[in-house]
């Protein structure tokens, strides 16, 4: 078995809480199917930053970004599909 770092404790605790940030934006985006007051600028270039942080963490083979990063793209890309299509 494995030792787990402390540096990867890390960062899978700093990409649970980056993640979980998106969950009540997309439950309460999908609820109301409201996005007006939600910017497409903003959802538009943190998506695009989600994936390219996804391609470097897959690049350098780091667990904590791939996993973060692939869920947050998820979240992301559903709040500006919703955005882009109303």
């Amino acid at each position: 078995m494995s030792d787990v770092s402390g540096v990867t404790l890390l960062g899978c605790a700093a990409g649970a809480c980056t993640t979980l940030a998106f969950v009540p934006q997309v439950v309460r985006t999908l609820r109301t199917r409201s996005v007006r007051d939600l910017s497409l600028g903003m959802f538009a270039v943190m998506t695009v930053g989600i994936a390219m942080w996804l391609a470097y963490g897959l690049l350098i083979r780091d667990l904590p970004l791939i996993v973060a990063n692939g869920v947050t793209l998820v979240l992301s890309a559903t709040i500006l599909a919703m955005k882009l299509k109303g």
